[in-house]
């Protein structure tokens, strides 16, 4: 038997999200509930049928909680993943294993957050530095002025330029292409406020090379998918995505710590993602040659680029040229982030992007790839990383 046997035995059979905005006006429990039932509506289901609920260490709302909001009375599997960001990709295979084993048939995953008008993720650290208290190293980093995700992806990106003469303009190439889809995306936070060159060069700089149009749109909303079995999923109202493989991987060299320990790798630009990408595609007997459009985390440009190298969608150390070239603009080599991004549409950690992913596949996209059958999606801030691939049910 192959390390993965549950190639197309799972689908996604409906999507739900909130509006994204910088003040929802609402608890994180209405959120949930909101995305968890248009989800579940979008499916033709009912939320009697949900038996499992799977949710990022990130979210402040319970299965427990979002199960008797909306109704769900009968779960016999719950789960969580995390962190943040690596949760997405990650809350989708969990929902996977728990289908294939028996514990559930239908299973709920969501995300929500108040990420703006309550606790903001980009914000900087606690001033409590306890050596060792917490295994995070946090103390040699955070009393010398390095405190939030900006410095740290600002650092990678100096890296990158040194070692491969990467540019601002290539950074902005992948900034106004997020910005490009989002104009057309009604539900995006940027929805028709283009982005030129001219404008990203005269942003304000957040911490160097990073400006502010390199970096996400903290936000508040929710999203939510239903998978099931692709077999049950053909009787639903939805045509089904496809989840042909899913993979989690670390890599070597893990630190502790969620931002700066990052930094003590032995190469600061290669994110975990490489050692998914191997995995995924191995998985899903697919290559990156096979991928017609990419939802591809980026919490910033530099992250989005780093991707573009690990995932093998270019050469390493062409990720910045490949964007430069227009690869990842609608009609190019391999469009990315069609409803936006977390740069332009909103950052729900990267659970926005899974939905797009959907749709990418169901040919309902508002940036919609001609004849797209594959579709990458990733997750992956350090210090883990997951991924998984969409196909159309053919």
């Amino acid at each position: 038997m192959s390390r993965w046997d549950h190639r197309d035995a799972c689908a996604i059979a409906g999507i739900g999200h909130t509006d994204f905005s910088k003040n929802s006006g609402r608890s994180d429990l209405t959120l949930a509930t909101q995305a968890a039932l248009a989800a579940i509506a979008d499916a033709g289901l009912v939320p009697a049928d949900i038996d499992g609920i799977v949710r990022s260490d990130y979210d402040h709302v319970s299965h427990n909680a979002l199960a008797d909001a909306i109704g769900a009375d009968n779960l016999t599997y719950w789960g969580q993943s995390g962190p943040g960001g690596i949760a997405p990709s990650s809350i989708i295979g969990q929902a996977i294993g728990a289908i294939v084993s028996g514990q559930a048939t239908t299973v709920l995953a969501f995300r929500e957050l108040n990420g703006r008008s309550g606790a903001r993720f980009g914000l900087g650290g606690s001033d409590k530095f306890v050596v060792g208290g917490n295994a995070s190293y946090d103390e040699f980093f955070n009393p010398f002025g390095l405190l939030t995700p900006a410095q740290m992806f600002g650092l990678m990106q100096q890296r990158h330029m040194s070692q491969y003469g990467t540019t601002r303009e290539d950074l902005a190439a992948i900034a106004i292409a997020c910005r490009n889809r989002a104009n057309a995306n009604p539900n995006a936070q940027m929805y028709e406020r283009p982005l030129d060159l001219e404008t990203y060069m005269d942003a304000r700089m957040i911490s160097w090379p990073l400006c502010l149009f390199d970096c996400c749109l903290e936000t508040d909303g929710a999203a939510a998918v239903i998978i099931t079995t692709t077999e049950r999923a053909r009787d639903l109202a939805q045509p089904p995505a496809v989840i042909r493989a899913s993979a989690h991987a670390s890599g070597p060299n893990i630190q502790p710590g969620q931002m700066f320990p990052a930094l003590l790798r032995d190469s600061i630009i290669e994110l975990p993602g490489r050692h998914v990408a191997k995995l995924l595609y191995e998985r899903a007997g697919l290559g990156a040659n096979d991928i017609d459009v990419a939802q591809i985390y980026d919490c910033f440009t530099i992250t989005a680029l780093m991707e573009f190298e690990d995932y093998q969608l270019c050469e390493r150390g062409e990720g910045g040229r490949w964007a430069s070239s227009g690869a990842i603009e609608l009609g190019g080599e391999l469009p990315i982030n069609t409803a936006g991004g977390h740069m332009s549409e909103g950052y729900i950690h990267g659970m926005n992007h899974v939905l797009e992913g959907v749709r990418q596949i169901r040919g309902t996209s508002t940036s919609q790839v001609e004849g797209a059958e594959v579709c990458l999606v990733t997750s992956s801030p350090p210090p883990a990383s997951s991924a998984f691939l969409l196909v159309a049910d053919r």
